[in-house]
């Protein structure tokens, strides 16, 4: 499982470091995508298969499901990771995400998102002040 909140820098060459204790888990190469909220998603390969997967069960005669696979599939792209723990974000996706100087990179069960530090600032504060709220939405179908 990946849990954790951490800060690195983007450097001048679009390299983004992941944690050790990711990088122990995700092995020598990841999928990078555009995630939800303008942050990026990082996934494992097996990981991505099952996300793949589902997304390929979906209706191609319904539009969401359409426009949903395009910005997953269209924007992904299966980096290396280098000796050092480090991943190329693409030009696009680092615009697309916004990302410069410190980011956060979040641990989220089965992902890693990479956020711009700025932007993960304002949403956790958002989602603090809101955590009983979402909660008891959570426990109403019996998840928590």
């Amino acid at each position: 499982m990946l849990i954790g909140e951490y800060t690195h820098s983007i450097d001048e060459k679009n390299r983004i470091s992941l944690p050790v204790k990711f990088r122990e888990k995700m092995g020598k190469k990841v999928v990078v995508t555009p995630g939800l909220d303008h942050c990026l998603f990082v996934f494992m390969p097996r990981e991505w298969e099952k996300i793949s997967t589902k997304l390929s069960e979906a209706s191609i005669g319904q539009s969401d499901s359409r426009s949903f696979s395009r910005f997953m599939f269209g924007g992904a792209v299966e980096v290396d990771v280098d000796s050092i723990g480090r991943i190329l974000v693409p030009d696009f996706l680092q615009s697309w995400a916004n990302l410069r100087g410190k980011v956060a990179v979040v641990g989220v069960q089965s992902r890693v998102e990479i956020w711009n530090e700025k932007a993960w600032i304002g949403y956790k504060k958002s989602v603090e002040g809101k955590a009983g709220a979402l909660a008891e939405k959570l426990g109403l179908v019996g998840v928590i």
